[in-house]
């Protein structure tokens, strides 16, 4: 069964039931009270005509007071313990209440009881008659105005329960088609993905902002993600294949030459271990580079935290010169601290990156500036090495751009640096600025907000 299906019949069931519910509570509810007050009406009629008899016997013969008391619709007569009874006295339309079997009570009886499939009001009461003797007055009462009103109640009840079910119906199809429009429309647009290839979003309509438009914003989120994973995969699968094939193809040149004069020539063994060797590392590092940038940022498990970035820049600046013994100098324009919030490994990286290619371009020292502009803190990395030309500066974050590439097969770069750089900025939230003037040198400066300390 279909969604909108069930929650049509689901929402029309169970407002049926509790409309069913209420009803019943409302027809018993009334019918308790239109029936009590009905025997507390018989039983005060009961009292007044027992105290009237009562006082009345012996001045008016039995027979006469019994005829000027019966009710409308019922029946009177007096029942003596011995069962030496008057003859009962009824009215036009309840003859039949005089074949009941009468019974002598001891005390006060009012009741409702059902004779012939019809409801009466039953009141005993005892007297004393003009012997002495204790006698019961009994008043046998119809309550058929009071059934006829239940009746006509019960009826008006069911009308209004099978009526009250049109309108329900009606909106619970509306409901239904609202509450399963997102999902069929989201149905529909993965069919249409899954039938195309190509990735789609939903329309989102209204200012509601409920769990329905946000169900729809977190599909269109999912295919975002899925989009860009897959775009990801793509290129990493294409990146890997193409710059893969060249290293792949010198270690299988290299060790068809030691398969074939390996043993015969140590200088030529000990140049291919050599080379395949290099060529292995700068694979491991391609793939590793590669398997990063094909990650989204929300899996590099981003930690935000209050950062003193002088003392960061120190770490990376002493550790940087005990790996390469490279002469870096640190100037910092002011000696306040400074905080940014930021990701400490991730920045740490993103100076390496730079601190690296610095190195690999320049042989002078390299200087590290920090300062603050306002509210932003910035990094400044100046190499005076051989720089980029301006034409080239457009493309040097774009994925295997190399500026010299004979310099950079040499000492082993892919080209995947700066790129992996410009995606560790994007996912920190720091700002990447690129300046350089060939054969002058290059300044990075890395800019982001600066942490007010009270």
């Amino acid at each position: 069964m279909k969604l909108r299906n069930k929650i049509n019949l689901y929402t029309a069931f169970l407002f049926a039931i509790l409309l069913l519910i209420i009803n019943i509570t409302v027809y018993y509810s009334f019918s308790k009270l239109t029936l009590d007050s009905e025997l507390n009406t018989a039983h005060n009629e009961m009292k007044k005509i027992s105290g009237n008899i009562g006082k009345s016997l012996g001045t008016i013969s039995e027979d006469i007071l019994l005829r000027s008391y019966v009710p409308v619709n019922g029946m009177i007569q007096i029942v003596t313990k011995d069962k030496n009874d008057s003859s009962p006295y009824t009215s036009p339309g309840a003859h039949d209440l005089s074949k009941r079997e009468s019974v002598f009570y001891s005390n006060e009886v009012s009741k409702a009881i059902e004779y012939q499939d019809r409801l009466f009001s039953f009141e005993s009461m005892p007297i004393i008659l003009q012997d002495g003797s204790i006698a019961n007055l009994q008043i046998t009462k119809s309550m058929e105005t009071a059934t006829n009103i239940l009746s006509i109640l019960r009826l008006v009840l069911i009308m209004v329960t099978l009526l009250a079910l049109i309108p329900v119906l009606i909106s619970s199809r509306i409901l239904s088609d609202l509450i399963t429009k997102p999902v069929t429309s989201m149905i529909r647009t993965m069919t249409d993905i899954r039938e195309s290839g190509a990735f789609k979003r939903l329309k989102l309509e209204g200012s509601s902002k409920d769990e329905l438009f946000q169900m729809g914003q977190t599909f269109n989120h999912m295919i975002d993600l899925l989009e860009v994973n897959f775009d990801k995969q793509k290129q990493f699968v294409s990146n890997a294949s193409h710059e893969l094939k060249t290293p792949l193809t010198i270690i299988e040149s290299y060790a068809s030459l030691l398969k074939r004069r390996g043993l015969k020539e140590p200088k030529l063994f000990l140049e291919s271990i050599e080379a395949i060797h290099s060529e292995a590392i700068r694979m491991k590092e391609m793939t590793e580079q590669l398997l990063m940038l094909a990650r989204h940022h929300e899996q590099w498990k981003i930690e935000l935290n209050e950062l003193n970035i002088s003392q960061l820049i120190t770490q990376t600046v002493k550790a940087f010169k005990n790996a390469y013994n490279r002469d870096i100098e640190f100037v910092q324009k002011n000696h306040t601290p400074l905080f940014i919030e930021t990701d400490e490994k991730k920045l740490k990286q993103l100076l390496f990156i730079f601190l690296d290619n610095a190195r690999k371009y320049s042989d002078g020292t390299i200087f590290i500036e920090l300062g603050h502009d306002q509210d932003e803190v910035y990094i400044k990395i100046i190499d005076q090495g051989i720089g980029i030309h301006e034409s080239d500066l457009p493309k040097v974050f774009d994925r295997f751009y190399r500026v010299d590439k004979a310099r950079s097969r040499k000492q082993g770069g892919s080209g995947l640096g700066l790129s992996i750089a410009k995606e560790i900025a994007d996912a920190i939230g720091v700002l990447i600025h690129l300046d350089s003037v060939a054969g002058t040198g290059t300044t990075i400066t890395i800019l982001s907000k600066k942490v007010k300390k009270l």
